[in-house]
């Protein structure tokens, strides 16, 4: 109760508000008891409070600042009373009579009722919208912008401003020529489908904004290898070949099988087992006696000692300190060697005056040696731009010769067979010229065993 008449209260005090008794209030007088409620839970407030009389008073003043701006007991009498001295005369205007009833003779036009239904006729102004007039960073900008003036006028300019005075100005080149007409036969050839585009505009401007091209590095423009995409094969491999060309080609084939099977015997011979290194009857047995034999300790620590005892008299002897004498004769003896060296040194260099021309003999022959040997290694890297190079883990393994022997030769082109497969061809001939990594097939490998099991009908007949 106490909340409520301070709310009353609250709204009676305020200027142009019109005290209107509620129920409540009937209730009090008529002296009805009222239901007592704990108001000290959430839940009761908005169960149990009357707010009509705030809700009544609030409405009031959205209504006045509606209609007038403001509240009406602030207002000045000259904005809410005027004096009525009747309708000043006119002077008498002919209205034009127009079409569809938009005006009629001697009245103005009105409105359309839509129009006015549209209007705004709230006197309320609008809120400021204070997020359009925000900026981020506002405050240091300004203090940025400030410290700029202040080096301007001091003579100091920023740095952006010291590379555009140190920027080189653009040379204009040679203007245009005028084209030249379609019919004249010695103008220059333009190629509509050039792939190289001409880049226009300014050259630091383009570096600046990333919109220059990157220059493309030579060394993408040189093939990987000098083979031929397609290699022809030898004359000896047609469907109908001359008899020496066939035979060359066969003894070529010949070649590389006697290869293969010199490297496979080279690696048997490796891997076999010398008879020599195999165990005996006897050698088991002594590896099995190894340990139980008892050796003579004494004999063994004797010398042991008596090699410690030499080791500490020479480090105890080693230990002296050495004294005045020794020290200026070790100096003296030091100083002797550096002289004797310095003059070694200068006989040295008076000798080679005598020597200039054999050393300008040496020094013409380690020349033409570095030569020979740029000649050599520029040789071997042509050399290896037609061979596969080691791009991965695998070496490259060339492709099986596919020769036919004399009595598998076909007469006609009808009854020749087909061999080896054009898609293995095509992927070693990319693996020759160094285009991708020489690989081999993906072992399959299972992860669970397989389970044999008889089935029933198959054990009904066992």
């Amino acid at each position: 109760m106490a909340s409520t008449r301070r709310v009353k209260r609250v709204a009676s005090a305020q200027p142009g508000f019109l005290n209107v008794k509620t129920s409540a209030d009937f209730n009090e007088a008529s002296g009805v008891k009222r239901k007592r409620v704990n108001r000290n839970k959430k839940k009761n407030w908005n169960k149990y409070s009357d707010i009509n009389d705030v809700e009544s008073f609030l409405n009031d003043v959205r209504h006045q600042e509606r209609t007038t701006g403001g509240l009406l007991s602030e207002k000045s009498d000259e904005s809410l009373f005027f004096l009525d001295i009747g309708e000043p005369k006119k002077a008498e205007q002919k209205v034009p009579e127009t079409v569809w009833g938009k005006t009629r003779r001697g009245k103005p036009a009105r409105p359309l009722r839509i129009d006015l239904i549209l209007q705004h006729d709230s006197l309320v102004q609008p809120p400021k919208d204070v997020l359009a007039h925000q900026q981020p960073n506002a405050k240091k900008l300004r203090r940025i912008a400030q410290k700029s003036e202040h080096l301007v006028a001091k003579g100091v300019l920023p740095r952006r401003l010291k590379r555009l005075q140190r920027r080189k100005p653009v040379i204009e080149g040679p203007k245009k020529v005028v084209t030249e007409a379609n019919n004249y036969p010695e103008r220059g050839y333009y190629d509509i489908w050039e792939q190289e585009t001409k880049v226009s505009g300014d050259p630091w401007y383009l570096q600046q904004t990333g919109k220059k091209r990157v220059k493309r590095p030579d060394k993408l423009n040189e093939k990987p290898s000098l083979l031929p995409a397609v290699e022809v094969i030898a004359a000896g491999g047609s469907y109908n070949p001359d008899f020496f060309s066939h035979q060359a080609l066969l003894q070529e084939a010949h070649e590389v099988e006697v290869k293969k099977k010199k490297a496979d015997d080279k690696l048997e011979r490796q891997l076999a087992v010398n008879k020599e290194d195999t165990a005996t009857l006897d050698t088991v047995l002594q590896e099995e006696v190894e340990g139980l034999v008892e050796e003579d300790e004494e004999e063994e620590m004797a010398p042991i000692e008596e090699d410690d005892d030499d080791a500490v008299v020479g480090a105890i002897a080693s230990g002296e300190k050495k004294t005045e004498k020794q020290r200026k004769k070790e100096k003296a003896e030091k100083i002797k060697d550096q002289l004797r060296l310095a003059d070694r040194r200068e006989i040295d260099q008076k000798q080679q005056l005598f020597q200039l021309r054999s050393i300008k003999a040496s020094v013409k022959e380690q020349e033409q040696n570095t030569e020979e040997k740029q000649k050599i290694r520029k040789a071997n890297q042509e050399a290896e731009k037609s061979q596969p190079r080691r791009l991965g883990r695998l070496k490259f393994q060339p492709q099986d010769m596919e020769v036919q022997l004399s009595d598998e030769l076909a007469g006609s082109l009808r009854q020749l067979k087909p061999e080896g497969s054009v898609a293995k061809d095509r992927f070693k001939s990319l693996q020759k010229r160094n285009l991708i990594e020489p690989r081999e097939r993906a072992k399959f490998k299972r992860r669970l065993k397989l389970k044999y099991t008889e089935k029933r009908a198959f054990k009904a007949i066992t």
